[in-house]
């Protein structure tokens, strides 16, 4: 079983993530891992990304989705993933992957971008975040407002890593 945690920056995907592998005992990897200096470096400057260059760190995601799936381990990935298609590029044909939204409003989610200052995202592209979001049809989705422990528990108990 492969979770992706997906959502706006901010909605507490690393948060949630670290603690459901932890409670899983199995991997974990952050998109932050995945990404360019380049594409850091326009997100640090408030530049949105392009299809263009979130195409290369899709492949390198999916490629660590694929390794997890072959060692037969859940896995906890993080991702925005705000686009179905980007959502369907992360999904090995044979599936495999569930997707677990982080939703938010701005303000909540605006909130705590204000005060995170160890990241490199920019909180001015907030909007152009939820610009391109197109919510899931087909994930598991949580309010973000709830505790950290909360969510988790609510993912292990509506899919649990045999779902």
């Amino acid at each position: 079983m492969i979770y992706i945690l997906m959502g706006v920056s901010g909605s507490g995907k690393t948060t949630v993530g670290q603690l459901l592998a932890s409670r899983l005992h199995c991997g974990f990897h952050d998109a932050d891992e995945f990404h360019s200096a380049a594409n850091k470096d326009k997100m640090h400057a408030g530049i949105p990304l392009t299809d263009e260059d979130r195409w290369p760190w899709l492949a390198a995601m999916r490629a660590a989705i694929d390794a997890a799936i072959a060692e037969r381990r859940p896995h906890v990935f993080t991702c925005s993933a705000l686009r179905q298609v980007y959502r369907d590029r992360l999904t090995p044909p044979d599936g495999g992957v569930t997707f677990v939204y982080m939703k938010g409003d701005a303000e909540t989610i605006g909130g705590r971008l204000s005060v995170r200052t160890d990241h490199f995202f920019n909180p001015a592209l907030l909007q152009s975040q939820f610009q391109t979001l197109e919510e899931p049809r087909d994930a598991l989705v949580l309010d973000i407002r709830r505790s950290p422990d909360e969510l988790v528990q609510d993912i292990l108990d509506r899919c649990p890593p045999t779902c």
